[in-house]
């Protein structure tokens, strides 16, 4: 998901209660919950496609989702030594509480793959232990309805609290009200792929908007994806050879790596393209990668 709705929930986490656990309980659930996503400082050293196979991966296991809510406490409270050191630190904060810091850094960040499941990109839950991607097919990547009930929600929060009303419990409900609508996307999703029993596996995708819909990407027992039932990708996967490009090409290999649905096209100027049924639609390169001559010379099948 967006680091907004990652943001949205370490927040409404806090203003059900937790944030008078500790000093600095805020920061700890905020930036924990968006502390996965260190992983994006990639794009400063890959190229290309590369970023796609690195994301969502070593940051988001296991390994990680238990270091880094460690580091984040020490920094926080090593923050909070230093504003007493130097008669800084806001009279208002609460006493800071190493365990309860990493606690609610651990909470904060266990949301973060939980969020990033629901996803049709993927996420590799089990890194370093297996780089197996997991899809929940449940919510768009940036889903609006959810950014209109948190942040109303926390604002309302916030809002009660000041005039000394029950703050923790609108912001518990607005919790359940996400979860809710969560559980009902997740319920529209196997209601599609039910619809689409004709296909070995159907992936659901969830469009920016309308979530009550979904765009169907069928998967043949041939291998070729279906979106709105008519076939995507001018040429079989056979009209290359792909293992000999995963080998010599960087590139390529990094996005058969990440890619769930991947189907190959001739360009006018007669080159091949490796795309995803899942962002056919986007044609800028951030999803498809050039598979270079040498490997399709001699094209299968027309």
């Amino acid at each position: 998901m967006d680091n907004l709705t990652h943001s949205l929930v370490g927040a409404l986490i806090g203003q059900a209660g937790l944030k008078k656990k500790s000093g600095l309980a805020m920061p700890a659930l905020i930036i924990g919950a968006n502390l996965p996503d260190v992983d994006a400082a990639c794009f400063f050293w890959l190229e290309g496609v590369e970023h796609l196979a690195f994301r969502r991966g070593i940051t988001h296991g296991p390994p990680a989702l238990v270091l880094l809510p460690l580091i984040l406490a020490g920094l926080l409270w090593g923050w909070d030594r230093w504003q007493t050191s130097r008669g800084r630190r806001p009279e208002k904060r609460l006493p800071v509480h190493f365990g309860w810091l990493y606690a609610l850094a651990l909470i904060g960040c266990l949301t973060h793959p939980a969020l990033d499941w629901m996803n049709v990109y993927g996420i590799r839950l089990l890194e370093p232990f297996s780089s197996r991607w997991f899809y929940g097919d449940v919510l768009f990547i940036i889903d609006v309805w959810l950014w209109l009930l948190m942040g109303i929600g926390l604002w309302l929060s916030f809002r009660r609290e000041k005039r000394g009303g029950d703050w923790r419990r609108l912001a518990r409900n607005v919790l359940g009200i996400a979860g809710l609508y969560l559980a009902a996307n997740y319920a529209i999703s196997q209601y599609d792929r039910m619809q689409n029993g004709a296909f070995v596996e159907t992936i659901s995708s969830p469009p920016p908007l309308a979530f009550w819909q979904r765009q169907s990407i069928g998967v043949s027992g041939s291998g070729s994806f279906f979106v709105a039932g008519e076939r995507v990708g001018s040429k079989p996967l056979a009209a290359c050879d792909l293992d000999a490009a995963r080998d010599r090409n960087a590139q390529v290999d990094a996005f058969l790596f990440w890619s769930r649905a991947p189907v190959l096209d001739q360009l006018e100027d007669g080159s091949y393209q490796l795309a995803d049924a899942r962002y056919y639609a986007v044609r800028d390169g951030r999803f498809s990668v050039i598979v270079p001559n040498e490997f399709c010379l001699e094209p299968v099948g027309g």
